[in-house]
């Protein structure tokens, strides 16, 4: 029987705020969650995900030249008059899907680049005495049913705190950060007593790699409020969720699916390729166009 003692997760905080240094000049002028994936913006995917694990309420931590994301999901009067005259009613249908109920969200701004524990903690005053979830944009994850859905099956079984992970090779694990476990885990659950960054393949502690999903209980907000500056000189959601730790049950939940970084160049191509195959009315002329183009640059090269 599922457990009904936990509050619900109604709110998810996604940080929009960053720069997208590593995929520059694409995102000198756009932002790097509205660059596309295949047929979409990645923030698109994102929201989707959220919103089929029963988010009520998106909170957008935003900085400066990020008020694309903000019209994006806002209505465009002018493109819809335009194509109601035309008579293209299939692709207004489609807008009309991805626009946001009214209220359904709320945009607040990181005013300065102080890492991602300060992008989670300016969202403090919508969260409130909440437990929430944080999506992080540059990570997209495939799989059915969402990962975030899936991470909220697990938090009506355990309560608590919640990290997304999936496996890494171990010659890989200095990349990443990963989860030191506290023991066994139970199915897809296992019991966390701390994480380690980039920690050489020798000394790691597991290969489960930080996936950009977590659930989170709403007393980390009065950590990161007075959370000293970390790596980089930066406010550190890690080094938040380690103090919360000391007091707290934290589990990291390896979610069935495939994730794709899309924070850098290779990563965001990886993605787009992915998606466009896995597309239900595109993927197939996507897969010709990709083998098409792979073998004329073969026949260039050899």
């Amino acid at each position: 029987m599922t457990n009904t003692l936990f509050p619900p997760i109604r709110k998810a905080i996604l940080p929009v705020a960053g720069l997208g240094t590593r995929v520059l000049p694409a995102t000198k002028a756009i932002p790097k969650e509205m660059l596309p994936v295949f047929d979409r913006p990645a923030i698109q995917y994102v929201v989707d995900e959220a919103l089929e694990a029963g988010i009520e309420h998106l909170i957008f931590v935003t900085g400066r030249n990020k008020n694309a994301i903000e019209d994006y999901f806002d209505r465009a009067y002018e493109l819809e008059d335009t194509l109601r005259m035309k008579g293209k009613t299939a692709i207004l249908d489609e807008l009309e899907e991805f626009l946001l109920p009214a209220g359904s969200c709320s945009f607040v701004r990181q005013q300065a680049p102080n890492g991602l524990g300060h992008a989670v903690g300016c969202a403090r005053a919508v969260i409130g005495n909440e437990p929430f979830a944080v999506l992080l944009p540059d990570v997209l994850v495939m799989s059915e049913p969402g990962c975030l859905s899936q991470m909220m099956a697990a938090y009506r079984e355990t309560g608590g705190n919640l990290l997304a992970v999936d496996r890494v090779p171990m010659d890989r694990v200095d990349q990443y950060g990963v989860v030191d476990p506290a023991g066994l885990g139970s199915g897809r659950l296992t019991p966390m007593k701390g994480m380690v960054e980039k920690p050489k393949p020798e000394a790691a502690p597991s290969n489960f790699r930080i996936t950009g999903r977590y659930i989170l209980q709403p007393e980390i907000m009065d950590l990161l409020a007075d959370q000293i500056p970390g790596a980089g000189g930066e406010i550190q959601l890690t080094d938040a969720m380690a103090r919360l730790m000391q007091d707290q049950i934290f589990h990291a939940y390896e979610f069935d699916g495939i994730s794709y970084d899309c924070g850098d160049k290779v990563g965001y191509l990886t993605a787009t390729a992915a998606f466009a195959l896995a597309h239900k009315e595109w993927g197939g002329a996507a897969r010709e166009a990709l083998v098409s183009e792979i073998a004329r640059r073969d026949g260039i090269t050899s």
